[in-house]
């Protein structure tokens, strides 16, 4: 139909710039005129490539839009790119590393995104020694560098614990992820070094953690708030946990803002609409996906350096509050 050659087609879908723009612009316009798509068996046979990103995702990772908001930002660094994403299912009772392995040893992908990053995670074991491109959602403690993206755990825990010390607060409290998880560690250790420095009581919530019902979050709550050495102050590590801790103070008795106290990651619009007496520290995940996808093309495209980013909280605290 253009009466050019094979090359100078591929070439011009892929928008080469050595080609000149009105040949580029007659290619994609016949291309788009006539529904043309590369087929994607035929380009793996030639290429060794897939033009596909998988993400990995539990079904719970959609509580509250992180699984949504994650896709949102990973699509729109793909766009305008050769490359599809793929959500692949983490289910319940399957062991974390079966989706890694099935994707790399049937080559079903390019690169994976993953999230719940553990210190010693397998999974990022097992793509460094397969060469695998890969980022993750968290970071590990191996010793070889690896991509990530992160949110500075420790220094939002050091800085919501600060503000309950501000706010009259005299012992805090968090419910933590679970224990495996890496940044865990890092709330734990922020919480721990504010509380040490303000000379002010601390403990993590036992029994429950974040993966617990909101049931259990809130009965742990209304069972501490009502003993004598109750905290009066939570650090809230997601939103669903946080809108558990305050409904559990409030059936206890306190009021958040006036006699307890509660300082809380924000990924959403909907909880200040709700809860408009605890204070939020946002927590970007379209912006970590955007991340994860840049690097990941980065990555993919053969870099191995600077490719890790860790996202500051920012403390934007009302005046009189």
């Amino acid at each position: 139909m253009t009466g050019l050659a094979v090359t100078t087609i591929s070439r011009a879908l892929n928008n080469a710039p050595e080609l000149a723009q009105e040949t580029r612009d007659r290619v994609q316009k016949i291309a788009a005129e006539i529904g043309y798509l590369p087929d994607r068996a035929a380009l793996r046979l030639k290429t060794g490539r897939t033009n596909v990103v998988a993400l990995i995702l539990e079904p719970d990772e959609q509580i509250y839009g992180f699984g949504t908001s994650l896709v949102t930002g990973i699509t729109e660094a793909l766009r305008d790119t050769a490359y599809h994403l793929v959500i692949t299912p983490l289910f319940r009772n399957v062991q974390p590393i079966e989706p890694i392995r099935h994707i790399v040893r049937n080559r079903m992908a390019d690169g994976v995104i993953f999230s719940k990053t553990e210190p010693f995670d397998e999974r990022i074991r097992f793509l460094l020694d397969n060469d695998f491109p890969f980022v993750s959602h968290g970071r590990s403690h191996w010793p070889e560098p690896h991509p990530f993206v992160d949110f500075d755990n420790e220094a939002f825990a050091y800085g919501a614990t600060r503000r309950l010390a501000e706010k009259g607060c005299k012992k805090v409290s968090i419910v933590l992820p679970d224990s495996a998880l890496t940044y865990t560690e890092h709330l734990k250790a922020g919480m721990e070094r504010a509380a040490r420095e303000l000379g002010i009581a601390h403990e993590f919530a036992a029994d429950v953690n974040l993966s617990s019902a909101t049931d259990a979050i809130r009965n742990y709550v209304i069972k501490r708030a009502k003993r004598p050495d109750g905290p009066d102050g939570y650090v809230g590590a997601s939103e669903l946990s946080a809108l558990a801790i305050i409904g559990g103070l409030n059936e206890a008795g306190l009021v958040v803002g006036r006699n307890a106290h509660v300082v809380t990651k924000q990924a959403s619009s909907m909880f200040m609409q709700f809860q408009p007496e605890a204070e939020t520290v946002f927590e970007d995940f379209a912006e970590a996906g955007r991340n994860l996808g840049q690097l990941l093309l980065r990555r993919v495209g053969g870099e191995t350096r600077d490719l890790q980013m860790i996202a500051s909280p920012k403390f934007t605290w009302l005046a009189g509050r």
